[in-house]
């Protein structure tokens, strides 16, 4: 029995299988969709849509650089005992390979990316769940790259070669060596990881955490019963220092305390006799935004029996 790409399609709606495992089943039942179905539901393939509800917090956050072009991609799995499994780890550092010749920072785009062995991330991904038991999602990815100069990665608290909680990329445009490029790199790097800034500078800071800021400050600044045009320079004044505390150039350099980084970056120009600019850089914390379930595990097992 032939079969067409809208059985294709149909097999995959119903199952939640992966493209190149439904035309597997229906290559080895003739195109019998029924039978296609109970073979996947055998391989264990077709219950892992079942699995996509549940809250994936946990997980790895990946890093990958080629040349001047960096990477960061995160993979969410339920529990942090899968972030140990051997091929949840070959996922990750696979996909955030893979990632490195996607253009942009699209997640749909990195899932159709061709995967070692001739399948796609997203296939693959359907093997994952269905073979380790539990929901896992390409979460978010996102590329740095410059002209010229290096992007340093960094994992802090490394699972595995480049693989961690908290990952991230540096990306430094200049002509001085890579030696000194590498080195300064790793030091922001990870003052990156520890400061948790939220933009490279001021004016990329999201308008949204200003105004919220800025409302904070006018409610503490009308408690304090000072004359309005005073309130005003308070809530200025809180607001250019929420600005400075989380950009990145203007935070201070963790390091010695007392330097912005903004300085840090200049002064090893100086001293390398060339110019070193700071264009961009990635921070991933994994499970950062998500809002993780908390589960009485007690209460579920009597309510399960209870019926």
């Amino acid at each position: 029995m032939a079969y067409t790409a809208a059985d294709v399609k149909n097999l995959r709606e119903r199952s939640g299988a992966g493209m190149m495992d439904c035309k597997k089943a229906l290559d080895e039942t003739g195109g019998d969709i029924e039978a296609a179905i109970d073979a996947l539901r055998a391989k264990g393939l077709a219950a892992a849509a079942k699995k996509s509800s549940r809250t994936a917090a946990e997980g790895l956050v990946g890093v990958a650089v080629t040349g001047t072009k960096g990477v960061a991609v995160e993979v969410n799995s339920e529990t942090d005992f899968v972030a140990k499994n051997d091929q949840f780890q070959d996922f990750v550092r696979k996909t955030t390979e893979a990632a490195l010749g996607v253009a942009g920072d699209d997640v749909e785009a990195l899932k159709a990316a061709a995967y070692p062995g001739g399948t796609t991330v997203a296939d693959a991904l359907t093997n994952n769940v269905a073979t380790i038991g539990e929901n896992q999602q390409v979460r978010r990815m996102k590329t740095v790259e410059v002209a010229q100069g290096v992007v340093v990665p960094y994992m802090h608290n490394a699972a595995a070669p480049n693989l961690g909680k908290i990952g991230v990329l540096v990306a430094l445009e200049s002509e001085a060596s890579a030696d000194v490029l590498e080195a300064l790199g790793k030091q922001i790097a990870m003052h990156i990881a520890a400061a948790f800034p939220l933009a490279l500078n001021a004016d990329d800071l999201d308008a949204d955490l200003i105004e919220r800021e800025r409302k904070i400050a006018q409610e503490k600044a009308a408690e304090s019963g000072k004359p309005e045009a005073v309130q005003a320079k308070m809530v200025e004044g809180a607001v250019a220092k929420y600005a400075k505390e989380n950009a990145l150039l203007s935070q201070i350099f963790v390091m010695d305390n007392k330097t912005p980084i903004q300085q840090v970056v200049d002064q090893a120009g100086k001293e390398a006799g060339a110019k070193i600019v700071l264009k961009d850089y990635v921070r991933f914390q994994l499970g950062e935004g998500i809002e993780k379930e908390v589960t009485d595990f007690a209460a579920e097992v009597a309510a399960a029996v209870a019926g």
